[in-house]
């Protein structure tokens, strides 16, 4: 039982010692250990939609249907600003890896960029055509951002200029179907897509911004009725047609780029081989709209946030569900880790966003 931190003269030799000094975490351990609530961020007026860690891990963004911004200190747990701008519910929040810039997204149908230190808008983006925007996600260099919506299309900009690089539009042109959720893969290859009707679409980005595949994903043919129909207000029946039991809440890739994860409102997650996007398994246990999906920076774990108000934990190679946290008194719709993996955010429609941290490994 040899100690490491014993036998430094063995550093100058075999072994290379990092900057840090701390062996990297395995976060299956880390998180199975121990998770507990470090902090409770109140102040948003409504439920809150999404949330996202800055780069350098000491600033958190929250926004939701208060329409407002919250950026807060870390540590002490302060609001620092509030962003105003938006006019209808903020969806969706990310800042680009060198914490620059911060994009947001909402349902009045507009991204907004902002400086991500100081919280000044820097630009706004929308078309004359766009509808509420429920979805963003950048390409791992910053450099693009896309965008899912109450539409079809899948549009992506660049960020430093705000110009409008491509519109992704599938092979059939009579699928009306709503690309309500995207996800760029981490090795910026691929960008996948999810539809309010639970199918998966994969894109290359460039430079052909091509759909390469189309998977049936969450969706299932229903014997009495395979119509595939909105649960919107349809002005031609003047009705409303029944609600999209499959549609795509949330989608990401582990960090290797090797699976792909959706969660939908049939309550379930599913994982996907990548590229082939061939269905591996089907995670159960949620019983409402799984809303959000990140995964450890080891790839290990996945966590998921469900309208069940409750968290999940899952061991992503055996699809194991090790924890659940039950801390939030509302749907919970956003989630996110640190830079690091050793914190996670929530934001809940109980109006709040809450801080956790995982086991302290032995540090003796």
């Amino acid at each position: 039982m040899s100690d490491p931190t014993m036998t430094p003269f063995l550093a100058s030799g075999s072994i290379r010692i990092e900057p840090t000094s701390t062996p990297p975490i395995d976060f299956l351990n880390y998180w199975g250990i121990d998770c507990r609530e470090v902090n409770t961020f109140r102040g948003h007026s409504h439920g809150v939609w999404t949330v996202a860690f800055s780069p350098d891990g000491t600033v958190l963004a929250s926004g939701g249907a208060e329409r407002l911004v919250r950026m807060w200190d870390i540590e002490t747990g302060r609001l620092l600003r509030s962003l105003r701008g938006h006019t209808h519910d903020i969806r969706a929040i990310v800042f680009t890896p060198d914490g620059q810039t911060l994009a947001t997204a909402s349902e009045d149908r507009t991204i907004r960029l902002w400086n991500g230190k100081t919280g000044e808008p820097v630009k706004l983006l929308f078309t004359r055509y766009d509808h509420s925007v429920c979805s963003l996600s950048l390409s791992p260099d910053g450099l693009m951002l896309a965008r899912g919506s109450h539409n079809k299309d899948i549009k992506i900009w660049e960020v430093t200029t705000g110009t409008e690089l491509m519109t992704l539009l599938g092979k059939d042109e009579y699928d009306h179907h709503w690309s309500v959720c995207v996800a760029f893969s981490p090795d910026g290859i691929h960008l996948a897509s999810g539809t309010d009707i639970g199918k998966i679409k994969v894109w290359e980005v460039l430079p052909s911004g091509e759909e390469k595949v189309l998977h049936d994903g969450h969706w299932r043919k229903d014997e009495v009725d395979s119509t595939e129909t909105r649960g919107y207000f349809v002005e031609d029946d003047g009705g409303f047609q029944k609600p999209m039991d499959y549609w795509i809440g949330a989608m990401t890739f582990t960090p290797d780029a090797k699976l792909l994860i959706t969660g939908s409102r049939d309550t379930t997650i599913k994982l996907f081989e990548m590229p082939t996007v061939v269905e591996k398994k089907t995670l159960t246990g949620h019983k409402g709209w799984v809303r959000n999906l990140v995964v450890s920076p080891d790839g290990k774990v996945l966590v998921s946030a469900s309208d069940d108000q409750t968290i999940k934990f899952w061991d992503l190679s055996t699809g194991r569900n090790f924890r659940t946290l039950k801390g939030h008194s509302g749907p919970v719709r956003g989630l996110a880790f640190s830079p690091d993996g050793k914190r996670l955010a929530s934001a809940s429609w109980d109006r709040t966003v809450k801080l956790w941290e995982g086991g302290a490994a032995s540090e003796e």
